[in-house]
């Protein structure tokens, strides 16, 4: 069999098509992968199990959910968050399953950028690696840095409502406290993901586990513990247009509190960037991608109506003065209790069973990051690559873990200026990871139409429509979700979303035509031995 890379220079060649790309001749996972053009450096140990866990701890519900409730409580209130989730939800679905396609002929942790070297054919296939590569990894550290600010916050409120509230004299912690919260749950994500993927593994089963049964708890428990609970017609009907941003458009409120559930419904490509370390890839990277969208859409749907029964009060959730200082979520709990027992020790538990959810989707967040970086720089394509992509005794990227870590801490120090405009990072992670989906799936229903040959999970006639939809879903939300908001433009109603997506893509573009264009040849072999027989 021939080579499907072959040296041109000491640092590789770009890996051409030919009419025999993807034919997959061996079920052994190494084997497949010295055919993609590279050897094994990671450990292989993960199983479906593994993968899965991993993915279904990034996506998370009870973080996105509970972390942006007061967006779509806001913009919105119980109509979209109950009737827009499953929304949300069918057309992440459908994108997923684009993407399992393509991963489950392409196993590699390259993932997204490689997939769209492949895809887009020997011509732009640089150019659509770099444009895909760099929003892929840009989104996951935004991801990251989001998440583990989140948590800071979280803890904020938890340390406030614990020493009393505001209205009680609690403890408010400065910004500078939380950024220095922020930068020690980094700190402790690096070193977990320092530790050999065998332990990963076993932490990331125990926080899909923790996901899972916290879902159910709370579900169950917030709505039966309520003195007060809404009616259904509330619940499914009720829609809130009053908003301090002086927002009238219903279409434009409801698209905004939409943010919600399409924040939520990312990071599923973490099992395509974890196949290099998953038994059986080209099978269990695809099912991990279908599997943590399906039990995070029904999971994080009954979260939604259990919490959301529990509103009664919208206003009073939201208002700055409240005892959470305007956290909906904790002020749920933190009532719910309260009115029952006389304390709110009950909600700030409760409110403890998201943080360590929340705590395990950093981790693993992280987890994919580096291992994002770690490919991205085995191709030449981050600065000092050869320093990112360098890995352990243990096969870990160590130097791609504590790297992106840092990264992540330095986004956050946006917070320090304006808070607004930090927030507008859940939306770069959610439209910047969205166009990386977008891109090989765009390539694969135009220029790869009819040379595309996929892997064992095939989703034959349909692969074509399935793939159209989701492309045209994803240019949608992120032009919905770019749009500026109406004036006056000041610092509490601009939108910072146009400005930091556009800024991006000035960057990545300007960068290929004056730079890059010269010296990235897209997806390059890192195996010695250009002669050695796949």
């Amino acid at each position: 069999m021939r080579n499907y890379m072959e040296a041109e220079s000491s640092t590789g060649s770009y890996h051409l098509l030919d009419e025999n790309e993807n034919k997959i001749t061996s079920s052994n996972d190494d084997s497949r992968l010295k055919e993609l053009g590279y050897k094994q450096e990671l450990y292989r140990g993960l199983s479906f199990i593994s993968n899965f866990s991993l993915t279904f701890s990034i996506v998370s519900v009870l973080t996105g959910i509970s972390t942006l409730y007061n967006q779509a409580l806001t913009f919105g209130g119980p109509v979209t968050i109950v009737c827009g989730w499953p929304i949300i939800g069918l057309m992440t679905l459908i994108v997923g399953l684009s993407m399992a396609e393509i991963c489950s002929a392409y196993p590699t942790a390259a993932g997204l950028y490689y997939w769209s070297a492949k895809l887009a054919g020997n011509k732009i296939g640089p150019f659509a690696a770099w444009i895909t590569g760099w929003f892929n990894i840009v989104g996951q550290w935004a991801v990251t840095t989001s998440v583990d600010y989140s948590l800071a916050q979280l803890v904020q409120v938890i340390i406030l409502l614990s020493t009393g509230g505001l209205n009680g004299g609690g403890y408010q912690a400065s910004k500078y406290v939380v950024i220095a919260l922020h930068a020690v749950i980094l700190l402790l994500h690096a070193l977990l993901n320092s530790l050999p993927i065998s332990w990963l593994s076993f932490i990331g089963q125990l926080a899909a586990a923790w996901n899972v049964l916290g879902v159910f708890l709370l579900m169950i428990l917030i709505p039966m513990v309520a003195t007060e609970r809404a009616s259904a017609k509330f619940v499914f009907t009720n829609f809130n247009t009053v908003n301090e941003d002086g927002i009238n458009n219903k279409l434009y409120i409801f698209v905004l509190g939409l943010l919600m559930s399409q924040y939520t419904l990312t990071g599923y490509d973490a099992s395509a960037h974890m196949t290099e370390e998953t038994k059986d890839a080209d099978k269990n990277g695809p099912k991990g991608i279908v599997s943590a969208i399906g039990i995070s859409i029904l999971a994080g749907w009954a979260y939604i109506l259990g919490i959301t029964f529990a509103v009664t009060d919208i206003p009073h959730l939201l208002n700055k003065n409240n005892d959470s200082g305007g956290y909906a979520i904790a002020q749920i709990f933190y009532d719910v209790f309260k009115s029952r027992y006389g304390s709110g020790v009950g909600g700030i538990v409760c409110l403890g069973v998201i943080a360590v959810a929340v705590f395990f989707c950093g981790m693993s967040s992280l987890t994919s990051n580096s291992r994002m970086a770690y490919a991205f720089s085995r191709d030449g394509a981050m600065p000092y690559s050869s320093f990112w992509h360098k890995v352990n005794k243990h096969e870990v990227p160590l130097n791609a873990v504590w790297t992106s870590a840092f990264i992540a801490f330095c986004m956050a120090l946006t917070s320090l200026g304006s808070l607004v405009a930090f927030q507008a990072m859940t939306s770069i992670a959610t439209i910047g990871l969205y166009i990386a989906y977008a891109l090989p799936i765009l390539f694969r229903v135009t220029l790869a139409r009819k040379s595309f040959t996929p892997g064992p999970f095939n989703l034959g006639s349909y692969g074509i429509v399935v793939g159209w939809v989701a492309v045209f879903w994803v240019a949608l939300i992120s032009v919905l979700f770019s749009l500026p908001i109406a004036y006056p433009i000041t610092d509490q109603t601009l939108n910072y979303t146009p400005v930091a997506v556009g800024g991006l893509v000035i960057l990545v573009v300007s960068s290929w035509i004056f730079s890059a264009r010269h010296w990235f040849k897209g997806p390059i072999t890192n195996i010695g031995n250009s002669s050695e027989e796949a």
